[in-house]
């Protein structure tokens, strides 16, 4: 007998045992119910799939669960991180690795000083270097790094930066997988904040952070990371994600011994920065509860946000007892001040979609540009028409569907910073309301003031 699927529901009904007194079960209760004694589920089960089936699901292993086990998951792992970092090139090894790449360099002409290596150098190099080397030697490495204006060599200082770069990415990614407490390649927030925590006392620049100003700074830290990365908000990242995607390299720029106040501002993570943002949020908190308030969180950006986004985002948002703590600040901050960024603009597009749809109509448009609209003095409000606006975002953003805005249309148009200043923000509705008044008056005032210095 061949059991598929329907020989099988066969054979289950055959071995149910209907009884005729109780007339309240029909067939379809009566196989539940024999579906649930072990044995004929089992049976039916096995046959199906003519094998033992696979477990879908397997725990993780706890100290709770086995405390042997865990203990021989963690020794084996320790001593798996252990095998990996013998593996990478000690700061002697690259000291010898660059004297012979010296040794061996050759000069193209007068006018180029550079130092470079033919692939017969490279491979004499190569000869000279125990096999720890031999994974930074191979034909595809000098094939990919050779220079573009000289085909057929490869700049040694190109090479060298290239090994570096390797040997600091597969440290890091090894530092953080001992951290990773699933043991799946992905770090929890929980995780991700405890290698935080112990990385700052080995930032040149975070030396004069107070201990306790840690948490709220490692807080910070987690959020980026987090705000970019886990965009399903699943509560965990790849590790892979962390090393690729760049905030981590901005993150080690701390350890620089010297650094400018410009180079502290264009920084998320530096002390500047971290204290800026911190203070801001001390500075709404106006009942000093730890929390912001739906009245509090107004106060963001000089009130410019109107009221029913920020209701939106206090009805979609995660909040305690209707208010939002340091972590869901820190999102909406990201969110607010990088608007121009896919992410942001994913994060903000769930609060303007109030139907809950998937993309915004003419209807939503005019919702939160008669907000904004509403907020001007009397004689200006009677110079803006909704219906123009509406129509100007449609050609702005220049949707597939003309009648429907997705976030795939808002982002590929790359209009969507603007498109979020004209919805949500009362100054940017302004700016680009009255963005020719604007450009006349600047023209104007340029005349007067050049007319003035010529007669001076």
């Amino acid at each position: 007998m061949n059991f598929n699927f329907e020989n099988c529901l066969k054979e289950g009904f055959n071995k149910l045992k209907i009884e005729t007194f109780n007339k309240n079960k029909n067939e379809e209760e009566c196989f539940i119910e024999a579906m649930q004694r072990d044995e004929t589920r089992i049976v039916i089960l096995k046959r199906l799939s003519n094998c033992d089936l696979p477990v879908f699901y397997k725990p993780q292993i706890t100290e709770e669960i086995n405390h042997f086990k865990a203990q021989l998951r963690s020794e084996a792992r320790g001593r798996f991180f252990e095998r990996e970092l013998s593996r990478l090139l000690t700061s002697d090894e690259l000291k010898y690795m660059w004297t012979l790449l010296q040794e061996h360099q050759t000069s193209l002409n007068h006018y180029n000083h550079k130092q470079y290596l033919n692939y017969s150098n490279f491979n004499e190099v190569k000869q000279k270097l125990n096999d720890k080397y031999k994974l930074f030697f191979r034909p595809s490495i000098f094939l990919e790094l050779q220079d573009n204006k000289f085909k057929g060599y490869l700049s040694i200082d190109t090479f060298f930066n290239y090994i570096m770069k390797k040997i600091w990415i597969d440290q890091t990614r090894n530092g953080l997988s001992q951290y990773d407490s699933s043991g799946f390649g992905y770090l929890s927030e929980a995780d991700f904040e405890a290698y935080i925590l112990d990385l700052i006392p080995t930032l040149t620049q975070l030396k004069k952070l107070e201990k306790m100003f840690y948490s709220f700074y490692a807080c910070m830290v987690v959020r980026k990371f987090f705000f970019y990365l886990d965009s399903l908000r699943t509560g965990k990242i790849r590790i892979l994600d962390i090393l690729s995607c760049g905030f981590l390299d901005e993150l080690l720029e701390l350890r620089e011994e010297s650094w400018s106040k410009e180079q502290q501002k264009k920084n998320w993570f530096s002390v500047p920065s971290a204290i800026h943002i911190y203070s801001s949020y001390l500075e709404l908190d106006k009942d000093h509860n730890g929390l912001l308030s739906r009245q509090e969180i107004a106060g963001y950006k000089s009130g410019s946000l109107t009221s029913v986004f920020l209701d939106r985002v206090f009805q979609d948002s995660f909040t305690y007892d209707g208010e939002m703590d340091y972590k869901g600040y820190l999102n909406f901050v990201l969110a607010i001040e990088n608007r121009h960024e896919p992410q942001a603009l994913r994060y903000l597009f769930r609060f303007l979609d109030i139907k809950n749809q998937g993309y915004l109509d003419a209807f939503t448009i005019n919702y939160f540009s008669r907000a904004v609209a509403e907020r001007l003095p009397q004689e200006q409000r009677q110079m803006v028409s909704l219906d123009d606006i509406k129509d100007e975002i449609f050609d702005m953003i220049k949707p597939k569907d003309p009648i429907k805005i997705t976030l795939k249309d808002i982002i590929e148009s790359g209009m969507g910073h603007i498109f979020i200043n004209i919805l949500i923000d009362f100054n940017g509705f302004w700016s680009y309301e009255f963005r020719d008044t604007l450009a006349a008056n600047r023209v104007t005032d340029n005349k007067d003031f050049n007319e003035s210095f010529v007669q001076h």
